[in-house]
């Protein structure tokens, strides 16, 4: 399934995307589940496949305001500087452990939503093309091998950075939570969609030109031993997010540097996952 999260009518609810129309839940399913989160908390994905089998889709997706796919994780974890094209043009040395930062969920907008450019007091704003992984069974201390069966799924994600409040100091989480600066969806893939993750291929475009484009198979800390990590410091719980980090590309490192103006397009697009399109706005 691809679960979107949108609002209708000026409330938050969700559905399921049946390629570019919506199947609506019904009020007595909402009722138990009425959000992402809360399905996924209580194991209910079978559930709604169910009840949607055989529904029509009503909705056209493009007359919705999309949310973020998850609009409210207990937790969104970042791991920083996880393919080597991206530690090289960074010309920082390798690590024994994944770099991991975190972002508050107002730090995030959705599809076709606005990125906000805080251009009063950053002229450096710059992409980041990502795969998140939703989690969907929670718990500490899970194993390598145990760790695709806590993924729920998967949602493209644009950490969108600035670049100048993140190398404030050594912490970077100024640099990584202004509001609506990063994006995450259109959809929540459920994990059953993707047979391979590794098999996905990641491309990141700025106004149409491609500025990032790797294997998911490059990943430096892979999927498995990033949530063995997460889960040995903190319980991982169902909604929460992990944006697995971006590969080489990133304007800030380019001659001269590009970062996104007011008026760009920036998508990130994922094989088998979608395509996540933003416009930048000033702030």
């Amino acid at each position: 399934m691809k679960i979107v999260a949108y609002e209708l009518n000026g409330k938050a609810t969700y559905g399921v995307l049946q390629d570019a129309r919506i199947i609506e839940v019904s009020q007595s399913f909402l009722a138990r589940y009425p959000d992402v989160r809360s399905l996924l908390e209580s194991r209910a994905l079978p559930e709604l496949a169910a009840v949607i089998k055989g529904s029509t889709a009503t909705l056209k997706l493009q007359d919705m305001k999309l949310l973020p796919p998850v609009a409210n994780p207990r937790k969104i974890f970042c791991v920083g500087l996880n393919y080597r094209t991206h530690v090289a043009e960074t010309k920082r040395p390798d690590a024994k452990h994944p770099a991991i930062f975190v972002r508050f969920a107002d730090s995030l907008t959705a599809h076709e939503q606005p990125m906000m450019s805080p251009a009063s007091y950053s002229e450096m704003f710059d992409y980041e093309g990502e795969l998140a992984v939703v989690i969907g069974k929670g718990g500490r201390h899970i194993a390598p091998d145990d760790a695709f069966d806590h993924i729920a799924g998967y949602a493209c994600f644009n950490d969108g950075t600035v670049r100048d409040w993140q190398r404030h100091t050594h912490q970077w989480t100024p640099g990584k939570n202004f509001p609506a600066t990063g994006a995450f969806g259109p959809a929540l893939v459920t994990a059953d969609e993707i047979e391979d993750v590794n098999k996905l291929t990641l491309t990141t475009r700025l106004n149409g030109e491609v500025m990032q484009h790797a294997s998911l198979a490059d990943l430096i800390f892979t999927i498995p031993v990033i949530i063995e990590y997460l889960s040995t410091f903190t319980e991982l719980n169902p909604g929460d997010v992990i944006a697995t980090g971006t590969p080489g590309g990133v304007g800030d490192r380019r001659t001269p540097p590009l970062y996104m103006q007011p008026g760009d397009i920036a998508e990130v697009e994922i094989s088998q996952v979608g395509k996540l399109r933003n416009v930048v706005k000033s702030a």
